[in-house]
């Protein structure tokens, strides 16, 4: 996870706005009982590793290889059909060699995300795969997008619903607020996490980009790719619209890959998602083409 994905940069409005909202609810209000797990060290020495001008390849093998089941996971990924060319890697150095440093940052930062939540739960069943994909969707569009930061965009796609398992691991009757929440088509799936919660996962999600010291952008993303009629509005910063009309746009490419319907957000926002990005219909059938290889990889 490189050096975008942290920023010391001073806040402005929005994100600063959201920032007191988080620590108020988690002072006073429903985020009280949330437990946030501690930002992995291993995923935090990463960071510092990839914050370097020039990130330190031997530090960032280190880090893979005092971890035997990270270790296992890299050369697996760098196994995979989307990857084998020749003779199967044996080594991390062969796995780092084979991905490269980038994807190699992003892999282990998924994995010590997954492995920080260790939930056993059928509401989690194709979770993690569908965050996997959403990261690599959204860093396949910020590589199309002039000026936008592909780390930052990985990050935001990966995190992005992460409340949702914080939730199930804190929250009582989380579990049936998500099978209600997936079928009740007279309210938003926020809206039944609210009235049974007086929360959501946008707000736990953000929660945890601010406890993990993630880019303020993601965080502010986080919180608000729920809240759609934002999009456009001076409230809120540029690069915070984009991540969130990036993040739509990759939901309606997965959701399009894997056969489904688009959902009540791409039917209600669309419009004001691509033109925030500049981009029309037939640009984004083309992405879809182009992106359809990286989906069947992850």
């Amino acid at each position: 996870m490189p050096a975008d994905t942290l920023s010391t940069a001073p806040l402005r409005h929005g994100m600063r706005q959201i920032q007191v909202e988080l620590d108020q609810a988690r002072d006073t209000g429903p985020l009280r009982t949330i437990i946030i797990p501690p930002c992995p060290a291993l995923l935090q020495r990463l960071r510092d590793a990839m914050a370097q001008v020039d990130p330190d390849l031997t530090e960032v093998a280190r880090i893979v290889g005092s971890d035997v089941a990270m270790s296992a996971a890299l050369i697996r990924v760098a196994n995979s059909p989307a990857y084998l060319t020749g003779q199967p890697v044996q080594t991390i150095g062969q796995a780092m060699n084979r991905l490269g440093l980038e994807r190699t940052a992003a892999e282990m930062a998924a994995f010590l995300l997954q492995r920080s939540l260790p939930l056993q739960s059928p509401h989690l069943k194709r979770f993690w795969e569908r965050a996997a994909k959403r990261a690599n969707a959204m860093g396949f569009i910020a590589r199309r997008l002039p000026g936008m930061s592909a780390d930052l965009a990985h990050t935001y796609g990966l995190f992005c619903h992460v409340g949702t398992p914080v939730m199930l691991q804190s929250v009582k009757g989380y579990g049936s607020t998500i099978v209600e929440a997936g079928a009740r088509i007279d309210r938003s799936y926020v809206a039944t996490e609210n009235a049974n919660h007086r929360t959501d996962h946008a707000v736990v999600g953000a929660l945890v980009a601010r406890v993990w010291r993630l880019a303020p952008e993601v965080m502010a993303a986080i919180r608000r790719h729920h809240d759609l009629d934002m999009l456009g509005s001076e409230d809120t910063e540029p690069e915070v619209h984009t991540l969130v009309a990036a993040g739509l746009v990759a939901e309606h490419l997965m959701r399009r890959h894997e056969g489904l319907d688009p959902d009540a957000d791409w039917s209600g926002h669309h419009g004001a998602a691509l033109h925030w990005l500049a981009i029309d219909e037939d640009e984004l059938a083309i992405w879809e083409d182009e992106l359809r290889a990286v989906l069947d990889a992850a």
